[in-house]
């Protein structure tokens, strides 16, 4: 099974609890098909880079999984029919983004760098 991540823009007006229902009904999707999640993300509502639909704010998620390669049609289908999505990503990931992803997530990168001790000669 490959290794993806996708991150869908879910659009501003809807609340707290229906965008987690909508988030829910991908995910259950995901695991109906065969798909193992690795880790969900919710960025919440952000500022977005550009208008879309008029709307200028959207409700982030990222969810990376395995899945097998066909499940990505059919879940990018019921997204593409979905009035609540403005925008979704899928990317498939190569071994080194996979490793970054795992270091990301045991906190690699929020460590602080250890003081240097200056030594007087």
């Amino acid at each position: 099974m490959q290794q993806y991540e996708i991150v869908i823009v879910l659009t501003p007006l809807l609340s707290d609890e229906t965008a987690k229902e909508a988030i829910a009904k991908y995910s259950k999707t995901l695991t109906d098909g065969g798909a193992e999640i690795v880790q969900e993300d919710n960025w919440g509502l952000r500022k977005l880079a550009y208008p879309i639909q008029k709307k200028t704010t959207g409700y982030y998620h990222l969810t990376e999984f395995k899945a097998p390669g066909d499940l990505i049609n059919k879940l990018e289908v019921e997204l593409r029919r979905d009035e609540r999505v403005l925008r979704f990503l899928t990317i498939a990931l190569d071994k080194h983004a996979i490793a970054y992803n795992d270091k990301k997530r045991s906190g690699a990168f929020n460590k602080k760098p250890a003081a240097k001790v200056e030594e007087n000669n």
